[in-house]
Formats: structure tokens, sequence, C-alpha cells
């Protein structure tokens, strides 16, 4: 009979605990690495924008929501001048999350601006609407016969700014040289046309924006209609391929309308990050924008768009990893 020689215990003991440390190294790695462990909670700051603008209002009450919905989070707002200004808070890191225009991503990309290739989206929510905007008085009918006039083309930064120097190009006028441009915001724009210092303001923002509510109701003003410019944007190239034809109905403004729809363009909006964003946190801020459509879009009536069915295509950017794991979830 053959008699087994038994090991000696210390040395399984041994053994047993180096393989415990080993796993308990990959746990530590897993939960130190990015996008390892959930991390729903924390301090992330949201970039909105002008305080009278629908950015502003919108992340105001997306924080409430958030609030009920993910109580270990705290969302911070950081006002800016828009699009522009808000993709660069997030290269920079000054911010988290942020919203931004279709066309005011790809213009970033296509300069190549710092982080752009980091870009990532959650959400498409809902669009924004030209607006050329003048006293009702006015003659101007067209975006073409604003030569020689004071123009409110939106802040440096901003996607107003970005837009309205591409509308003015489709109606043959050069930006520096026929136009008094003012390179203003919604917040100052209203006020200085009803004192007479400007002619005219462009602004790119969802229906109604409470300052354009606002001015129509103190100084008598009307809408002029941008359709006829669509042609002459596509032809400016690919990146403006993200505007379309769109009608102001008569009940966006009604008072500056006259119950009569406006033709328009329209671009969407789009819930931004970067790919270093946490994968949890993203999954549950995404969930609760579609989840409070319909909570938002009582106050802001241009959030009753955002939708499920439409919320994945956010060209020209890429759905980050935690959005993309939300709408997995979503399908039937």
């Amino acid at each position: 009979m053959v008699t087994a020689i038994a090991r000696p215990a210390g040395r399984r003991t041994l053994r047993v605990a180096t393989a415990a440390l080993a796993v308990l190294g990959l746990f530590l790695w897993w939960l130190l690495s990015p996008g390892g462990a959930p991390s729903r909670g924390g301090e992330v700051t949201l970039a909105t924008g002008v305080p009278t603008g629908v950015y502003a209002r919108y992340g105001e009450l997306l924080r409430q929501d958030l609030a009920h919905d993910m109580p270990e989070l705290d969302l911070r707002l950081k006002r800016s001048e828009g699009s522009i200004d808000n993709l660069r808070q997030l290269a920079s890191g000054s911010a988290g999350f942020t919203i931004a225009t279709a066309d005011a991503v790809a213009a970033y990309q296509a300069h190549g601006e710092k982080g752009a290739d980091a870009l990532r989206a959650c959400a498409r929510l809902y669009d924004d609407y030209l607006q050329l905007v003048v006293p009702k008085t006015s003659r101007l009918r067209s975006a073409k016969e604003l030569g020689g006039l004071r123009v409110g083309v939106g802040a440096d930064g901003s996607g107003v700014q970005l837009i309205t120097r591409r509308l003015v190009k489709a109606a043959g006028l050069d930006f520096d040289k026929d136009i008094v441009p003012v390179r203003v915001g919604i917040d100052r724009m209203p006020e200085l046309l009803r004192k007479g210092k400007l002619d005219a303001f462009f602004w790119s923002g969802g229906l109604p924006t409470a300052a354009v509510q606002h001015l129509e109701e103190r100084f008598p003003v009307r809408l002029v209609q941008l359709g006829d410019l669509l042609g002459a944007l596509h032809r400016q190239g690919p990146p403006n391929r993200y505007y379309r034809s769109a009608v102001m109905p008569a009940d966006a403004y009604p008072q500056a309308q006259d119950g009569q729809a406006v033709k328009t363009i329209a671009v969407a909006n789009l819930l931004v990050t970067t790919d270093r964003e946490d994968a949890a946190r993203t999954e549950g801020i995404t969930r609760t924008v579609i989840n409070s459509r319909d909570a938002i879009g009582r106050q802001v009536h241009a959030a009753q768009k955002v939708d499920l069915r439409t919320a994945v295509f956010t060209d020209p950017l890429p759905l980050h990893e935690g959005a993309r794991r939300y709408y997995v979830s979503e399908k039937p």
C-alpha cells in the first residue's frame, strides 16, 4: 500500500492567501479604474447658458428632478455664453455635462478644437428655432434686407453667433462689412431693441423663449421669416446639413405673429458629456432626462419634444456608454 504524502498545511495556507490577495488586487484595480465601480453620486457641473435662455431654465428644472431620482448626486449649474462656450467648458473639465446644438458640435469637431474627440452624447433633446426679431413697424421682410442695420448677433462663443454668421452669408451679406453686428446675448438684445439701439436681433432657441415672450408683452415686435435661406445655407457645405426647414406655430408668440405661422429653420439640441464621465452616473442622468419630459415640459414647452424614440439620434456624436446602457435597458 502506497501512503500519500501530506503537504504541509502552511504551504496550502500560503497559496490560498496569495490567491486571495490577487483577487483583492484585481477588485481594487477595477474599483479605482475609470468606469469600474458604479458611481452615481458626487458633484458634477452642467453648463447651461444665459439666464433668460431656454438652456438655463431647462437646467434648473432638470436639477430638481435629479435631486429626486439621484439624491446622491450634487448637480451644479454654470452659466455660459452658449453652445461653443459650453463645449469648451467640457473640454477644460470645468463642466461634466452640457447642452449644445448639433451644428455647434459639428463646427467644434471640424475646427479640431481641444477635446473634440472625447465628446459623447447622452440624448437628442429638443429643436432650436431660428428667430429674427424686429420692431413691428420695421419694413424688414427678409434677412436679405439687413444691410446697414444694427443687428444683435449673439455673444462671442455662442451658437447663436455661429448660425447668425451663416445666415447672413446665406442672405448674400458680409457679416463684418454689410451689417453692424452687436455681439450680445438674449439677456440684453430685447432691451436694446426696445430702446431703439438695435434694428433687429437673431436668436436660436426652443419655443417659446421667455425673453422673447416678455419682449412682445412690453413692446410691439414681429418675427421675420427665414425659410428662404435654407437652400443657400445648405450650399455652404456639409457642416450645415444639420439645419432643416421648420415652421413656428402661430401660438409660439401670439402677439408678435398676429396669429400667423412663420417659416424658419431648426437645429437639434444634444445633451453632451465626454468619454471621461462615469458610465453609471451618465446612465442615471440620461434616464431622468427622458423620464422628466412631461414634468419639465409643463414649464419649458420645448422639452415636450424630448422622446425616447428619437433621443438616440445624436449625430454627429456617438452615444456615451452609460447612455447606451440606458437605451438598451428600455428596449421591449
